[in-house]
């Protein structure tokens, strides 16, 4: 009896685990095509932009451009929805007098593909060549900027291309990190194929780091923000904001767009 128990736990523990590895693309990607609304509805002029990888994805984008030649985000969001969701990001990046590039990785939005940890690396990478390339911008003034799991993603694109600053907010230090913590009964370690190793990623970027992060997220603990700030290379700074994971720069209000403003200040100062 307690042999027939333990072999019955012991099969549904592994066909738990074969969950696990087979669909982390459904635990990790949450994407929507159809874009609810446009930067136009802010009163915002805004040109469609159509971005090609290196492996043949053809990506949606918007550019919204900002008067003068102070900083320009490169904007990554998080895993759900698409850039139609990030409209009120945008009208606080534009308040800023920054221009803002948003593409949606590959399978959200309009854009081409299916997403994975790889593809949405490259999705960056070509976000960033039409940035400096077909725009015109120089490295020095793109400051990149990535939200939840775009936080690892942009602290990849910092860390293999020049630019002038990385904001990582609401983010982990990994996504097997994250998973141990939400998954303690499995060796998600393991098991893990999606990765995201956000710390490694942050420890090579050599310009100005800015980590944002709640003490209240309640999907990223706020140590996560913690240890990626002390993976970091100096000049860098960590500023604790309030609110959920999803509306926490909302909430904060002030607290967060003043750290964004004076980020953004800095860079625009910088030699070069």
């Amino acid at each position: 009896m307690l042999t027939t128990l333990a072999l019955t736990v012991a099969g549904v523990y592994g066909i738990l685990c074969l969950a696990l590895f087979l669909g982390q693309q459904r635990l990790v990607y949450f994407p929507t095509r159809a874009l609810d609304a446009t930067p136009a509805g802010l009163g915002l002029a805004y040109e469609d932009r159509w971005l090609e990888t290196t492996d043949g994805v053809r990506l949606h984008a918007w550019w919204i451009p900002a008067p003068g030649d102070g900083p320009v985000v490169l904007f990554l969001h998080g895993n759900a929805g698409n850039i139609s969701h990030r409209l009120d990001t945008i009208r606080l990046l534009h308040g800023l007098q920054a221009g803002v590039l948003i593409p949606d990785y590959r399978g959200y939005g309009r854009s081409a593909g299916t997403p994975d940890e790889h593809g949405t690396y490259l999705d960056a990478l070509a976000a960033h060549e039409h940035l400096i390339g077909t725009l015109g911008v120089p490295a020095t003034r793109v400051v990149v900027m990535g939200r939840s799991l775009g936080g690892g993603v942009a602290a990849w694109l910092a860390a293999e291309r020049p630019c002038g600053g990385l904001v990582v907010e609401s983010s982990y230090t990994s996504v097997p990190d994250l998973a141990a913590e939400i998954y303690p009964l499995f060796p998600v370690r393991l098991l893990a194929r999606i990765r995201y190793p956000a710390a490694a990623h942050i420890a090579r970027a050599r310009c100005p780091v800015l980590v944002v992060h709640s003490r209240d997220d309640e999907m990223i603990p706020f140590r996560h923000g913690e240890r990626l700030f002390e993976a970091a290379a100096q000049p860098k700074q960590l500023v604790a904001i309030r609110g959920g994971h999803n509306e926490g720069f909302m909430e904060s209000g002030a607290l967060y767009r003043d750290a964004i403003a004076q980020f953004l200040r800095q860079i625009a100062a910088a030699p070069g």
